[in-house]
């Protein structure tokens, strides 16, 4: 079949294996070299969305038994950014899923780590606070100790910690998630984050309603307060 969009006497004229029609090389998409069957730019886009909604990482050449793999910076110039953002976000999805990955042990950073070596490896640094960790239990370095064991010690830290807390009646801040000691004043309390909140509900200062239940509302009740803050076992070990 003619398509009469195609330019007369054209030389270097294909067919698309997809779609079958005639096109030329100036629509023809080129996969960087990794293989040369035919299909035009067209095609080769709805071709990609389909894949990308059924969350296709890994995208094969559409041609018969071809088993080459699309090239996403050839198929960038010609997919809408959108496409080809979303088509990206999977293929950083899948690269977590499939390498060995860790988060930061400490409580400040909690960065997400991927085990770029082959092999197992364990004692690594955060690439973004740069302190060290044990990439086998995911705890912080533990020279002269076994993972269990450090593991059983942070179990009973975390036992104790717990009961201190309740007996202590400590309150966590609910923006860096320490906890805070209240020694005097109203129950607004600043923690050293900045994060305003309310020590009786726990809830940030612009949500919580518990001055709306007192019946008595005293005035200047935002007065200083005397607060210490209690690092958690879980930022510490």
């Amino acid at each position: 079949m003619d398509n009469p969009d195609l330019p007369e006497n054209s030389k270097e004229v294909e067919s698309c294996e997809i779609c079958i029609e005639l096109m030329t090389q100036e629509i023809k998409f080129e996969n960087n070299k990794r293989c040369v069957h035919p299909f035009c730019t067209d095609c080769i886009v709805k071709y990609i969305e389909a894949k990308v909604e059924e969350r296709v990482t890994k995208l094969l050449c559409p041609a018969f038994n071809c088993k080459k793999l699309l090239d996403p910076f050839s198929c960038r110039q010609i997919l809408p950014a959108g496409l080809f953002e979303k088509w990206c976000d999977l293929l950083c999805e899948s690269a977590v899923v499939e390498r060995e990955s860790a988060y930061c042990p400490f409580a400040d950073c909690s960065a997400l780590i991927l085990n770029e070596c082959e092999g197992n490896i364990t004692r690594s640094n955060c690439p973004n606070c740069k302190k060290l960790m044990c990439f086998q239990c995911k705890l912080p370095w533990h020279v002269g100790f076994r993972c269990d064991e450090t593991q059983e010690m942070r179990d009973e830290n975390d036992i104790f910690f717990s009961e201190l807390v309740d007996r202590n009646k400590w309150k966590r801040c609910p923006g860096c998630n320490f906890h805070v000691e209240r020694f005097e004043g109203c129950q607004n309390i600043k923690c050293r984050c900045g994060v305003l909140f309310c020590y009786t509900c726990g809830r940030v200062k612009s949500t919580c309603e518990c001055y709306r239940k007192n019946v008595v509302v005293v005035e200047g009740h935002d007065r200083g307060n005397r607060v210490v803050v209690r690092p958690n076992v879980d930022g510490v070990i």
